[in-house]
């Protein structure tokens, strides 16, 4: 296997991925499985791929990721943020590109705490007058 060209990291909620682009013909491997197998909705395969397609380098790049954490939709997102920070790494010309679909950003929302005396993070147990 080829030394990668760039390795950048990517998270979503709980989930963070490894990415690293080596030349190639648009393989995509994500934790030793091939990507099709990996995410199995296409609404997950297609957001994975949205960098690739707005710079236009499907086919120019091999990505092997090493996904850990979370669940499918925010490994889905960590590997779109860390895919589209690895083109940015290469090509420093693909930011405005990338920066207007809101590619480089890293969507800070996460799962509210639970507290304590609720149910979950705002769920109160049903009020009993008498």
């Amino acid at each position: 296997m080829t030394t990668p060209l760039t390795q950048s990291t990517g998270r979503r909620k709980e989930a963070v991925a490894r990415v690293r682009l080596r030349p190639g013909t648009g393989t995509i491997t994500i934790n030793s499985r091939a990507f099709d197998n990996y995410f199995t909705s296409a609404t997950h395969r297609q957001m994975v791929m949205e960098p690739m397609r707005l710079t236009e380098n499907v086919e120019t790049y091999d990505v092997d990721a090493t996904i850990e954490g979370g669940g499918v939709a925010g490994q889905a997102g960590a590997l779109r943020l860390g895919i589209a920070r690895s083109l940015l790494e290469l090509n420093e010309e693909l930011r405005p590109t990338l920066k207007k679909a809101g590619l480089l950003t890293r969507d800070a929302r996460k799962k509210e705490t639970k507290k304590y005396g609720l149910k979950k993070a705002r769920k109160a147990p049903q009020y009993s007058k008498r």
